[in-house]
């Protein structure tokens, strides 16, 4: 920030992360810092503080990536310090999203860590062979967990250092044959009943109501609802694809009520400190919500979208036509919803039924 008469220290403070604010003592610099949602004096510091997160960190024109945690930082030994920088660097460069950059950065970085002293470029075919079979029988880690650990690594031989596919021998666990989970109309309707907060009930609603991944209902901003022709744009989501989507009729009010009431800047849902509504926060409010209409259910926020493809299918929608609006780049991934669908079974009769 230009000219600003503060200058700003991330630090912990009584076990959470904070801004330390450092300013020039003067009555009007100190009412302005009040009026600072979550601003706080420490008696111990003498200073001025509020809490580490995004919406300050872009307010105060700090660094907003996500770094590991210092305590990962220093199990990796100094010799692969460079290895895993550029590693994390060739992601960014090649624009891999949040999620994945995380996700690889951990997998990758768990390598590291076994390695101490030993040089990760060094490693050829048959060792990095032996140690995914160690991660296999000894660490027994998922079949999920484990790809997610192959792909880290062949990124970094492949990618970083230029070699060629050289684990192709590397024998990969079968994924498990996983079907959606889906929550019933009735349960639908009892999950929205309960969920009395304007703010929540909208957001919940339109998870459900346009199928959408709770990353896209986070990253949706005012400007991408467009009332007047009844879509929304869902712009870079998952394969960096834009899509359309419906605007369901029945939300419209709601959605214009929603939005006298909390007034938000940029995004449709703002956390508390202003800015984008946090991932884990929507899948909170979800969590509450099941709790709150006593749905006794294993599922995610995720299951709100598993549930309006299925509810699509059922009432005779096209299968092209709901991945189109799912934004799914295989139509098998979208044929996994006949599987779960139970209309169509029902209407079987048993040879049983037929006997005269």
């Amino acid at each position: 920030m230009e000219n600003t008469p503060f200058t700003y220290e991330i630090a912990k403070h009584r076990e959470k992360r904070v801004i330390f604010i450092r300013f020039k003592r003067s009555p009007a610099l100190i009412k302005q810092v009040k009026n600072w949602v979550g601003a706080k004096w420490s008696n111990t510091k003498k200073q001025w503080y509020v809490p580490d997160n995004q919406y300050y960190r872009e307010k105060f024109g700090l660094d907003t990536k996500r770094l590991m945690p210092e305590e990962s930082r220093l199990e990796i030994h100094e010799v692969n310090i460079s290895a895993f920088n550029r590693f994390i660097e060739t992601l960014e460069l090649k624009a891999y999203s949040p999620n994945t950059i995380k996700t690889y950065r951990n997998e990758f970085g768990a390598l590291l860590q076994i390695l101490k002293e030993k040089k990760v470029e060094e490693l050829d075919a048959e060792r990095i062979r032996s140690y995914f079979l160690y991660c296999t029988k000894t660490l027994k880690l998922s079949e999920n967990t484990l790809h997610s650990r192959i792909n880290a690594v062949k990124f970094y031989f492949e990618q970083v250092l230029g070699r060629e596919k050289m684990f192709i021998e590397i024998p990969r666990p079968k994924k498990p044959s996983i079907l959606p989970k889906v929550i019933s109309t009735r349960d639908i309707k009892k999950l929205f009943e309960v969920t009395t907060n304007l703010k929540h009930n909208t957001m919940l609603k339109l998870c459900y109501g346009m199928g959408l991944r709770v990353s896209e209902i986070v990253n949706l901003k005012i400007t991408d609802v467009d009332s007047g022709a009844m879509q929304v744009l869902i712009e870079s989501a998952k394969g960096k694809k834009d899509r359309y989507v419906n605007l369901p009729e029945t939300l419209l009010e709601q959605l214009r009520e929603y939005y006298r009431q909390y007034k938000p800047q940029k995004y449709l849902f703002e956390g508390q400190y202003g800015g984008q509504y946090s991932i884990r926060s929507a899948q909170q409010v979800f969590k509450d919500a099941m709790t709150k209409a006593k749905i006794n259910k294993e599922i995610g926020i995720h299951g709100l979208r598993h549930s309006f493809a299925t509810h699509l299918l059922e009432n005779g929608t096209d299968i092209k036509f709901i991945q189109e609006l799912l934004g799914h780049n295989d139509i098998k991934t979208t044929l996994r919803y006949t599987h779960v669908s139970t209309q169509s079974i029902k209407k079987i009769k048993s040879p049983l039924d037929t006997l005269e």
